[in-house]
């Protein structure tokens, strides 16, 4: 088939190779030229494994191309994906639908035959609606049908959910489109996944319903961690405990920092703006953001707990500062928090992530990147894991730091007391 994907961010790119790979024609559009300059460079602009690796190969085979020029790839393409960004607004909690509508003004002009456009960016309910009155004020309705299919492609592991979803879900209750939708999804149904349609309001609000209980889950659990400090009990026993009753699922239960990223922060905040806009009061969803924003705050106390309130010179070094590992995303991540606030304390901050070195710490004098853990540990006095990377996992802490007292913040629990009680490290984690 062939397909045109608007907006080549991080949902649309994954996208945009992922179909290429299944044997399609695709065409990415940004207005971005430098980012398209890059692309079809070899440049790609995010971090996630294995999708290098996937473009060059579909690239090569000019089953993908990269482009500004919208008139062609919509006049080219069949099916229609809208995968631009849906950010909070700077007032209130509402997503800014403002890409998304300049997407369908645009490409209103372009289409002259029966096109399929799909809504893959998240958006609330009604925005297909809003959709379809702005694209029908231009091009006939006969010729085009809005349909809902998010995605649920999680960071650092997007492709494989691409390729090995839980479900498809498809809205529109248009006959002709689902076929079309499920022969293009074809080669991942018969792997396995299951194809779900339903309406178009009900596709929109089963993505934020999906990422405000997981975003609950993980408010939830790191709740009871504060519990099992204060009563000396393993919060990993309970987790496990609770994840082996298949009714609630092992996922989503390992207590850590705040939950962050592009999406339960912003889609949960989200979701309840769309209970305010229909009068619905969403009391669960927030208490979960309220005690996700808490957990910010806790988490600044318990550190200034473990330094005894001294940070004047003291080197605070921080293991990952991506909200989650396998990825480059800063958004929402606790340690834009936590740097900040100790940097005023007078702590000096190092630290190492993967991913590489981050821009949006380059306005501060006294936190400086390092390439690897050996040089980043050497002689600190607290060394906080931030992000459960797995080079992180067996670090032999006593070889590399070169200080008698130093100490582990470890707020992913990668580590054994016991086992950091032997090497006589002064070792803290959450929920024990």
């Amino acid at each position: 088939m062939k397909i045109c994907v608007i907006g080549s961010g991080y949902v649309g790119l994954v996208t945009g190779v992922c179909f290429a790979d299944l044997g399609n024609k695709v065409y990415c559009v940004d207005n971005d030229i430098k980012k398209i300059k890059n692309l079809n460079s070899g440049y790609i602009p995010i971090f996630e494994p294995g999708l290098d690796e996937l473009l060059k190969r579909n690239f090569i085979s000019k089953r993908i191309l990269f482009t500004t020029n919208l008139k062609k790839a919509v006049l080219s393409s069949d099916i229609l994906f809208i995968c631009v960004g849906t950010p909070i607004t700077k007032k209130g909690d509402a997503a800014n639908l403002n890409y998304v509508f300049q997407v369908a003004r645009s490409i209103r002009k372009f289409i002259n035959k029966f096109k399929v456009i799909v809504t893959k960016s998240t958006v609330p309910v009604t925005t297909g609606d809003r959709i379809e009155k702005i694209i029908n004020l231009k091009a006939k309705k006969k010729n085009f049908e809005v349909v809902s299919n998010p995605e649920f492609l999680r960071e650092g592991e997007a492709i494989r959910d691409f390729r090995y979803p839980d479900r498809i879900v498809v809205g529109t209750n248009n006959k002709k489109v689902i076929k079309i939708l499920e022969n293009l999804y074809a080669p991942i149904i018969n792997k396995g996944a299951k194809y779900f349609t339903t309406s178009r309001r009900g596709a929109e609000l089963i993505k934020y319903a999906s990422n405000a209980f997981l975003a609950t889950k993980i408010s939830y659990i790191n709740e009871l961690a504060n519990l099992c400090e204060k009563i000396k009990v393993d919060i990993t026993d309970v987790s496990v405990g609770m994840g082996l009753d298949k009714r609630i699922g092992s996922r989503f239960l390992r207590a850590g920092p705040a939950f962050g990223g592009s999406c339960f922060p912003k889609d949960s905040r989200a979701l309840l703006d769309t209970g305010k806009k229909f009068k619905t009061e969403f009391s669960i969803v927030k208490s979960a953001v309220e005690s996700n924003e808490k957990r910010r705050v806790l988490l600044t106390k318990r550190i200034q707990e473990i330094m005894s309130k001294k940070f004047k010179n003291k080197i605070i070094t921080f293991l990952g500062v991506t909200f989650k590992p396998n990825t480059d995303d800063m958004r929402e991540s606790t340690s834009l928090t936590l740097i900040p606030y100790f940097l005023k304390k007078g702590a000096i901050i190092r630290y190492y992530d993967p991913s590489g070195k981050k821009d949006i710490f380059n306005k501060y004098k006294k936190v400086f990147y390092y390439s690897n853990i050996s040089d980043v540990c050497l002689k600190s006095d607290l060394i906080v894991i931030h992000t459960e990377w797995n080079e992180f996992k067996s670090i032999e802490f006593r070889k590399i730091v070169k200080k008698k007292n130093f100490k582990i913040f470890d707020m992913r629990g990668l580590y054994s007391q016991n086992l950091m009680k032997k090497e006589k490290i002064n070792y803290y984690c959450i929920g024990k």
